[in-house]
């Protein structure tokens, strides 16, 4: 399988948006890793006079994951998938939440400037052409000293996680996409897990980005070694 990028992966998110919270509900931990990985930005004082960039908010899970660690924050929630776009911007949100239609690595096009005191980036890396353009393009957002924490499927590299994940993918995923009439981007999923970078090879590109500090924080569940949190800053 070719993996979706761009226009097509657009597109294809725009076809599940309505299905899209039902299944990631049934996903035992999605929204409890969600706000373990926010908290994990570690912001003060609840958020309070922080710009925070939530980088491919989808329907909003990692939104509301962002404002359960920091709800005195003012949040700018930015997605390529307008059809996701629209299903978080329908839910109620408080008056420090914007929703922007950005993709990832041209964020200055579509109006959002930073300078941003932290960013969420919750399963963005692994679906964009060029991670490490994205990387910089972010960090050119982000105030001297600003957090970051990237939330994604990214493999430990033992043979046993690769294993895990596809199991779990065939029996369950991957089904579930088929009876919601979106087989194409779950088969993706699967796939763009398997071809991502390790979560070393990950870690590593965050600091040739020019990312300070940056650790890798595994999350529990069967969803350990699978994926992880990845937090760092930008010098001060």
């Amino acid at each position: 399988m070719t993996l979706l990028r761009d226009e097509a992966l657009s597109d294809a998110f725009d076809h599940a948006a309505a299905r899209y919270d039902l299944l990631v509900a049934a996903s035992p931990g999605y929204h409890g890793h969600l706000r373990r990985s926010a908290r994990r930005l570690g912001l003060p004082d609840a958020g309070r006079g922080a710009r925070v960039l939530d980088l491919g908010c989808g329907t909003g899970a990692s939104t509301a994951a962002l404002l359960a660690a920091a709800d005195q924050a003012e949040i700018t929630a930015v997605d390529a998938s307008p059809g996701m776009l629209a299903r978080a911007a329908a839910k109620p949100w408080p008056a420090g939440v914007r929703f922007v239609r950005a993709e990832a690595d041209r964020l200055g096009a579509a109006g959002v400037d930073g300078p941003f005191d932290a960013v969420f980036a919750a399963y963005v890396f692994r679906n964009v052409t060029d991670p490490e353009a994205t990387l910089a393009a972010v960090r050119a957002t982000m105030a001297p000293g600003a957090r970051i924490a990237v939330h994604e499927y990214a493999l430990s590299g033992k043979p046993v996680h690769r294993t895990l994940w596809t199991a779990v993918c065939r029996s369950v995923i991957m089904p579930l996409g088929r009876l919601g009439g979106d087989p194409e981007l779950y088969e993706h999923l699967w796939r763009s897990v398997l071809d991502f970078d390790t979560a070393d090879v990950f870690a590593a590109r965050m600091r040739a980005a020019g990312f300070a500090d940056v650790r890798v924080l595994p999350l529990p569940g069967w969803q350990t070694g699978i994926t992880h949190t990845f937090v760092g800053r930008v010098a001060a």
